[in-house]
């Protein structure tokens, strides 16, 4: 039996998979904790990586090894190879003002302008989440921290890296050893997706100078190999890593609920929307990954059954024993801020209260529905860039609800499968460790299940848009 191991290093923990890499069996697996936060020190992400994998047996019998993981966070690292400052992640939104800034100027102080030469030469318009934003912010934040930044890299870049044996020491040859993937790359604002190719006068603009950058990697390279000799696989970002673990061809969309949602197709070109709503990324095996991206998802029903002083079974149970539409209350979920729409600064809102609707089981049906209708948008906006939704996979923890299920085939009008519970992300890494052995994507993935089609009258996401359009 031939072993690879497929990482997760996500915002909340590390999960490691170890699986056949001809059969696809798992074989074994393991999980560590991340500290909370939205500013976290790598060393935390390498110490759950070693953690969970000894959790999981350790690695000393794989063959090859591939990370995925959490998008857009901002590692600096100085010329000796040692962490100048904790990394801002993809949630953490105080560089909003750098975002505004960005586009203002590429756009001659004209944003709309800004936009669309964001879009044409990236593929994405800055938001907070996105690298260069936070390198920006970083510029002019905290002059003495940018200074010292020699290279920049992402979170699995940076993983992938310490499991190569490089870290703090490693001087100008470790930092030359970095290496990313397309998919990674693509969502940090100074890398062309259309072009496949960094854009260092966008970087260099952002931060003051240009550092090292990881080299960008082919689906089917290796980034090296550890010090024992497993194959280390290119690696990819957390949804390009879950649509290879969930399946995902082209025509497929991956709607994903998890602490952020996610929407994000397999599309056959790159995509370019003025807009922002669509992030133009690439995938893994080397297609495109049009994406919108909300940072409300899981944790809304999270806080709503603390609110109703229920578990998430019960919270499910009543938002199941609602009626459709929760009798008129209506919930735009914009807890955290939001992402997609651009709304950094935005709260959610409860509409459509009367005595009568003012229950727990509409509360709970309401908060359900919010999310999903904010899925549904992100949805149509991908549409809207000429994706051609021929199947969606509901994926992530919060697609286990049968709330969640019903509510969906409901309101998205496609039909809906559900990839069997499991590990996408790490799944994904593991195909994609198996590919860098083989030459060959291995054709196993996650079994799934077609959700029966229900009808609905619109009226539940076209009153969900009147109420969030007024929070722009």
């Amino acid at each position: 039996m031939v072993l690879v191991a497929g990482i997760d290093s996500s915002t909340q923990s590390c999960k490691v998979v170890i699986r056949d890499a001809h059969t696809g069996e798992l074989v074994r697996e393991g999980r560590a904790g991340h500290p909370e936060g939205t500013e976290v020190h790598p060393d935390h992400w390498w110490t759950a990586l070693l953690k969970a994998a000894a959790d999981a047996g350790g690695l000393d019998d794989v063959a090859a090894i591939s990370v995925g993981g959490q998008q857009h966070g901002m590692v600096c690292l100085d010329a000796d190879g040692t962490v100048v400052r904790p990394a801002l992640l993809w949630n953490d939104t105080r560089s909003a003002g750098a975002a505004a800034e960005l586009i203002a100027q590429a756009g001659g102080g004209d944003p709309a302008v800004g936009a669309a030469y964001w879009a044409r030469a990236t593929g994405t318009v800055p938001v907070a989440s996105l690298t260069v934003t936070k390198l920006r912010w970083l510029a002019e934040n905290e002059p003495e921290n940018a200074a010292q930044v020699a290279a920049v890299c992402l979170p699995h870049d940076w993983l992938t890296w310490r499991l190569a044996g490089h870290g703090p020491g490693s001087g100008r040859e470790g930092l030359a050893a970095l290496a990313t993937d397309r998919s990674d790359a693509s969502g940090t604002g100074y890398y062309s997706t259309a072009e496949d190719r960094y854009l260092p006068d966008v970087l260099s603009a952002a931060l003051g100078h240009l550092p090292v950058l990881p080299r960008v990697l082919g689906p089917l390279e290796a980034a090296g190999r550890t010090p024992a000799g497993a194959l280390l696989g290119a690696g990819a970002g957390d949804n390009a890593a879950a649509a290879l673990g969930a399946g995902a061809g082209l025509g497929d969309v991956v709607m994903s609920l998890g602490t952020s949602g996610t929407v994000f197709a397999v599309s056959a070109s790159p995509a370019a929307d003025a807009s922002g709503l669509v992030a133009g990324f690439a995938d893994a095996d080397g297609h495109y990954l049009p994406l919108v991206c909300t940072l409300n998802a899981t944790r809304v029903f999270d806080a709503t059954a603390a609110l109703l002083g229920v578990d998430l079974a019960e919270f499910n149970r009543l938002a199941l024993s609602a009626e459709p539409g929760a009798g008129g209350l209506t919930l735009v979920p914009y807890f955290d801020g939001e992402r997609t729409p651009n709304l950094p600064d935005a709260t959610g809102s409860l509409h459509g209260i009367t005595r009568a609707n003012y229950t727990a089981a509409n509360l709970a049906r309401a908060a359900v529905e919010g999310v999903v209708c904010s899925l549904a948008d992100g949805l149509a906006a991908l549409q809207e860039q000429g994706v051609s939704a021929q199947r969606i996979l509901l994926v992530g923890g919060g697609a286990q609800s049968a709330a969640v299920q019903d509510v969906a085939a409901r309101l998205l009008g496609n039909g809906i499968t559900v990839p069997q519970p499991g590990e996408y992300v790490a799944d994904g890494a593991a195909r994609q460790a198996a590919a860098a052995l083989t030459g060959h994507f291995p054709t196993w993935a996650a079994g799934a299940v077609d959700l029966p089609e229900k009808k609905d009258d619109g009226a539940v996401l076209a009153r969900y848009r009147r109420f969030a359009s007024l929070s722009a």
